[in-house]
């Protein structure tokens, strides 16, 4: 079975939904909840794919601020060295910009937050991953920094009205989704209860954060299980090469 490392920076932004769409698509997950003191590996020896989560820290952090990140930003470097299969949301999506060569700041148009639409972009028709999905499909948003400049070389999968890097990639397989598909209704809810500054620049308060992603919740599954299913297959496709003499 191909062997996917999930890195969980945050117990805050655990694998959910994705992770159950992962596990049906036939995969190994060994999760390691930084955040809460699980230890990384070294390396990527052993392992067929990345994922790297969220949570409230700042990719602007510095090593004596998040510590814990220091290790994840290493393993995304390899992952970008490597080409290995890697799906890195949110605050992973920005690490990920960041080792490959891109730039973080603050977001100058503050949080954005809540269930919204991204817009694919002309090329995410040609990307193995992205080239199914419809041409506005639903996500979360929960962030209040931005990726400003993409990696050299990266490619823009999908962009919004307010921050236009919303999903790129870098290499063959190597993702960086801004924004989150894991997230439960009940997660949400967490979030947004836990930063009154991200809900008072939106429209809504907590609860009707909440309601609005649980309404949309079918129409995230229906778009993002079949896309972690592309994934996987990217996965299990550098697993079968690995074990070929």
């Amino acid at each position: 079975m191909a062997r996917l490392l999930v890195v969980v920076p945050s117990p805050t932004d655990p694998p959910e939904r994705l992770g159950e769409w992962l596990r049906a698509a036939g995969l190994e997950l060994d999760v390691r909840s930084v955040g809460e003191g699980d230890e990384l590996p070294d390396d990527l020896a052993g392992v067929d794919g990345l994922v790297v989560l969220g949570g409230p820290q700042s990719s602007l952090d510095d090593a004596a601020t998040s510590p814990e990140l220091t290790g994840v930003r290493a393993l995304l470097a390899q992952a970008v060295a490597g080409d290995v299969p890697t799906l890195a949301v949110c605050l992973g999506a920005q690490l990920l910009a960041q080792v490959a060569g891109g730039r973080i700041r603050v977001g100058t148009e503050g949080p954005e937050v809540g269930a919204a639409l991204v817009a694919k972009r002309d090329a995410a028709e040609r990307d193995p991953l992205f080239g199914p999905l419809p041409m506005t499909p639903d996500v979360v948003q929960w962030h209040h920094d931005e990726v400003s400049e993409l990696p050299p070389g990266a490619l823009l999968l999908a962009a919004g009205p307010v921050y236009p890097h919303q999903a790129f990639r870098v290499g063959q397989r190597v993702y960086g989704l801004q924004f989150h598909v894991e997230p439960t209704a009940a997660r949400v809810a967490q979030w947004a209860h836990g930063d009154p500054a991200g809900v008072a620049a939106s429209p809504f308060d907590a609860d009707t954060h909440a309601e609005r992603v649980a309404a949309v919740a079918d129409d995230l599954a229906a778009v993002w299980a079949p896309f972690a299913g592309r994934f996987a297959d990217l996965v299990r496709a550098r697993a079968g090469a690995a074990a070929r003499p």
